[in-house]
């Protein structure tokens, strides 16, 4: 349990103690932003529940039915996550485009809305703070105060999924929140009734880009998916560390969860016994094997064939 993802098991606690105040606050004004944010709360409590238990399952040993682990599972649960947000998406829109329709029925109790929402605010907020310090934990890179938003940005497609949904949910969480928080604002202070409509239909469509993006990365992660060009680049510098590989003549670094598999074929100098080529590369495998990202190693040697195979350069393709 401990080697859950943390950022789904605080998001899921947060999430559902905001989702019962939203609801209150909700069902006592007849908010449509305020409904709109209670649906979105709900869906996130219930996914980042699901993405905790995957990520816990996914962090099981490999068995002798699975010999390549469980790092999949979680892409499983996400997928699960992400029918949970398109059903509470389509009610969202389904009831802003209610509200635009009739807009007669009017909220009350301004001040329990706002202040909920701030608190909601402040909630979402946190979560994903944590979240971003999750991506540049994971990704291995150094980000503090003013640099940490735009380093989670950058590195987000290196965490685990979990984090990823949890990023991506709670980006939109406090971003809709702030919707609803204007539409209050707006409709208790002028006449535009269609404000709260408007946010509400607003807050479903962002719950859809949620769908989107989420969806495809994990269908993507459950069809396998080559390591960010970086990993790539950082395994063959552990392999080339050695001064016995010449070359690299083929490798395949797969992304399995937060986990990489990685299997090569490395060239080694000519005039190596068997027994020296083997101790090559077991400590090959070994110094790879110390990443704490890297899951398994499956290494074939050779010796150097002349020819200069490995390029560091990205390749367009």
């Amino acid at each position: 349990m401990k080697k859950g993802n943390t950022s789904s098991a605080t998001a899921a606690l947060g999430n559902t103690i905001i989702a019962i105040i939203k609801g209150i606050a909700a069902a006592f004004t007849g908010s449509g932003a305020m409904f709109a944010s209670t649906m979105h709360s709900i869906a996130d409590a219930v996914n980042q529940a699901f993405v905790y238990a995957g990520s816990v399952l996914a962090e099981k040993k490999p068995t002798r039915r699975f010999p390549t682990g469980f790092g999949r599972v979680i892409n499983l649960f996400c997928m699960v996550a992400v029918i949970v947000v398109t059903v509470m998406a389509y009610e969202t829109i389904l009831e802003g485009f209610h509200l635009l329709k009739h807009p007669a029925a009017e909220s009350h109790g301004f001040w329990l809305n706002f202040i909920v929402l701030l608190l909601s605010i402040a909630a979402d907020g946190f979560v994903l703070v944590k979240a971003m310090k999750e991506i540049v934990h994971e990704a291995r890179v150094e980000a503090k105060g003013a640099s940490l938003m735009p380093q989670a940005f950058k590195h987000v497609g290196r965490a685990a999924p979990a984090t990823r949904l949890v990023f991506y949910e709670d980006l939109v969480a406090t971003t809709g929140a702030l919707l609803a928080l204007v539409a209050v604002v707006v409709t208790s202070l002028t006449n535009f009734a269609l404000v709260d409509g408007l946010s509400t239909i607003l807050i479903g469509f962002l719950m859809v880009g949620v769908v989107f993006k989420v969806g495809y990365d994990n269908m993507v992660g459950l069809i396998g998916v080559a390591a960010p060009r970086e990993i790539e680049d950082k395994v063959s510098r552990i392999i080339f560390a050695n001064s016995d590989v010449t070359d690299i003549n083929q490798m395949r670094v797969l992304q399995e969860g937060r986990y990489y598999h990685v299997e090569g074929l490395i060239e080694l100098r000519p005039g190596l016994t068997l027994a020296d080529a083997d101790d090559i590369k077991f400590k090959i495998r070994d110094s790879l094997l110390h990443d704490p990202d890297i899951a398994d190693v499956t290494l074939g040697i050779i010796e150097d064939n002349g020819v200069r195979n490995w390029n560091p350069e990205p390749v367009n393709v």
